[in-house]
């Protein structure tokens, strides 16, 4: 009985890490668009995105019909949740600029390099949450160390881009900019917060 209830709990961390690893992967494509701007690495993103969607549809699906956790039900939900809405963030940075017909910018770039690490820390985190809680909560850190770089580089584009619009199609471009840094910003929200749960995580389980 007691091997049975392991291999319950073993499913959720399998998943989680799935979900992130995934994740992962997509944040290094964001980096390879804005390096490239290639269509075909838009669309693998896309159908990264897509992926991450079904895990954690599986996982949910494994929550509603499970007793026995590894952790509580509602910080799993909370962790997949946002581990998800890192990804949904980097294919919709891509799909407003496909959109909107946006060039990079060197803060973008900037951005998704930090996130990609930021979301590398965090596929580092769950790995070690089941055997190493303290290492994990370390990885933790390093992953809200750079979201915060994050902000900063987001701040700094915000003032560059807001400085002395010229002309009307100036401020369009500066809307349009403004959008997608939005997008980047708030995926390094999501990474935050999930950062923030694998703490929550360790404290409760130690």
């Amino acid at each position: 009985m007691f091997g049975f209830f392991k291999k319950r709990e073993d499913v959720f961390h399998k998943l989680i890490q799935q979900q992130a690893s995934i994740t992962y992967e997509g944040l290094r494509l964001l980096v390879k668009y804005l390096e490239t701007q290639n269509g075909e690495i838009a669309e693998q993103l896309d159908f990264k995105e897509k992926e991450a969607d079904e895990v954690r549809r599986i996982l949910i699906d494994e929550l509603n019909r499970t007793f026995v956790t590894p952790f509580d039900r509602e910080d799993i939900f909370a962790l997949s949740r946002s581990i998800d809405d890192v990804i949904d963030y980097a294919d919709s940075t891509v799909s407003e600029m496909v959109v909107l017909k946006v060039q990079p910018t060197n803060y973008m770039l900037r951005i998704a390099s930090l996130l990609k690490d930021a979301a590398f820390e965090i596929y580092q985190a769950v790995q070690r949450l089941e055997k190493n809680p303290t290492v994990a909560t370390d990885h933790a850190q390093r992953a809200k160390t750079l979201e915060n770089r994050v902000e900063s580089v987001y701040r700094e584009a915000i003032a560059d881009l807001f400085r002395g619009p010229e002309d009307v199609h100036h401020i369009v471009e500066m809307l349009k900019l403004r959008e997608v840094y939005r997008h980047l910003s708030n995926a390094a929200d999501r990474g935050d917060e999930a950062a923030n749960i694998i703490a929550d995580i360790v404290v409760k389980k130690t």
